[in-house]
């Protein structure tokens, strides 16, 4: 292992005595030790990131610039940022390179942001009496922002929270995943590198000791958050009247209509379904399927998943690496057995070495089973049939969750029917669940969460309006 991966404070990469291991998610050997922080740590951060808001932050066209030069000197960096999603997140090389190319768009989005984020005038003509009067709106940075952010997205979701706060002007502590904190570090030298004013980004690694810190902290005016429902709970608890995006947890469904072009819709749904090892928070979990073609999807579908190699994420010939940790796929795999065990018909995969889980199809899951009625994060994708459109989208609707849902049809009609009646935050006609452009907002309802990522909106979340009167 090479030397200690170190915090970032106040532009100064700082080692602390205490220590936690990175290992490598495929043959689980370490690869690196990583700095954590301590309560101290946490706190000089935040008064650091509070220092940058007394000073104030570059102009909105000096901050897109940065932003720019940031996307630009990404393709430099690519190789590094790869290899180190690769080890520490268990990404195949093809979703690893995917990553970067999406993060670069994403940091071009929120240079654009800076230069066009403001207010809007005010139609006072509209009220007898204040016709005389001039009104708009400003758009002040927020204050500090703290970023906590999940494994599954080490860098483009990481940039989803970076981006739009120094769009908006704010400074930033960030807590990255203790699983995968390394591409964190090298994104902090890489913003620093395109000029990124050293009070403006503050990283600081550690378990949940850190991230309580961060949450007793009075000083953080703002927190986005992605991860789980159950610590987005715990962190509006402590946030009080403090604004907040939450992006949550997720059982996402995708239907598939008798009328579906078959041809396009399954090899997108064993994708959506099975890449970065189902870890992602849109992946298709449920998929329901028009009783007339069930079953010759079914066939299809495990045909796709048999197809998709699972193992070393180093080999290019990979298509789904392994999970986060032996634990996890040691989860998955004893839902998919106690799936079985309950009725449901295994017809591909299910098999698991150490964190690599074979790409899984079920069929006639019973509603009771932890695989159908709990978030898997994992490559599995349990199918049902239906006879109505109707009954698919109660169905889907079934869950605490809202975060984003995919209709295949050629019908227009059933495709509106989808539009008004399912609860998603996103839904997606004729793609899955998983179909995300950057520049869109993305977030969910329910206990999904709240609040929108997309540069443009979530610059907006992360900043203040006030108004403006010039009266006569």
């Amino acid at each position: 292992m090479t030397e200690p991966h170190k915090l970032l404070i106040d532009g100064e990469w700082l080692d602390t005595a205490e220590r936690f291991t990175v290992r490598d998610r495929f043959s689980g050997d370490p690869i690196a030790e990583v700095c954590a922080a301590s309560e101290a740590h946490a706190a000089h951060a935040v008064e650091r990131a509070r220092a940058a808001l007394d000073a104030g932050p570059p102009p909105p066209h000096a901050r897109a610039e940065i932003l720019y030069r940031a996307a630009s000197l990404l393709e430099s960096y690519r190789d590094r940022l790869v290899a180190l999603m690769v080890a520490e997140a268990g990404f195949t090389l093809v979703d690893a390179g995917t990553e970067v190319s999406r993060a670069k768009l994403t940091l071009e989005l929120s240079a654009e942001t800076a230069k066009t984020i403001c207010g809007h005038v005010v139609p006072f003509g509209a009220h007898p009496g204040s016709e005389a009067r001039i009104g708009f709106t400003l758009r002040d940075p927020i204050g500090v922002v703290c970023a906590i952010t999940p494994f599954n997205s080490p860098l483009n979701t990481v940039l989803h929270k970076i981006g739009p706060s120094f769009a908006a002007g704010n400074p930033t502590v960030l807590k990255p995943s203790s699983l995968t904190p390394l591409t964190a570090g090298l994104l902090g030298q890489l913003l620093l590198e395109a000029g990124l004013p050293k009070r403006f980004l503050h990283v600081v690694h550690g378990e949940s000791a850190v991230g309580e810190a961060l949450l007793r902290n009075p000083n953080i005016a703002f927190y986005t958050f992605t991860g789980s429902t159950r610590v987005g709970k715990i962190i509006q608890e402590h946030a009080g009247l403090r604004r907040t995006q939450m992006e949550l947890g997720s059982i996402a469904s995708t239907i598939v209509c008798a009328d579906a072009d078959l041809a396009v819709a399954l090899p997108k749904i064993a994708n959506a379904g099975l890449r970065k090892a189902g870890q992602v928070c849109t992946s298709v979990q449920r998929l329901y399927v028009h009783t007339s073609i069930h079953d010759a999807a079914v066939a299809t579908l495990a045909d796709l998943a048999r197809g998709l190699k699972a193992g070393n994420p180093r080999d290019p010939e990979t298509k789904v690496g392994p999970m986060i940790s032996p634990e996890a796929a040691e989860r998955a795999e004893s839902w998919i057995r106690g799936a079985v065990a309950e009725g449901a018909k295994l017809h591909c995969g299910g098999r698991r070495t150490g964190s690599v889980l074979e790409p899984t199809i079920l069929t006639e899951v019973p509603e009771g089973s932890r695989i159908w009625c709990s978030e898997a994060f994992a490559p599995v994708i349990a199918v049902t049939r239906f006879d109505d459109i109707g009954e698919a989208i109660a169905g889907a609707n079934d869950t605490p969750f809202g975060l984003a849902a995919g209709v295949f049809t050629k019908s227009m009609d059933t495709a509106l029917r989808a539009m008004r009646q399912l609860r998603f935050g996103t839904v997606q006609i004729n793609e899955t669940s998983s179909a995300r452009a950057d520049v869109m907002p993305f977030g969910g309802v329910k206990e999904s969460g709240f609040g929108k990522e997309g540069p443009s909106y979530a610059a907006i979340e992360m900043s203040l309006e006030r108004l403006i009167v010039l009266n006569p």
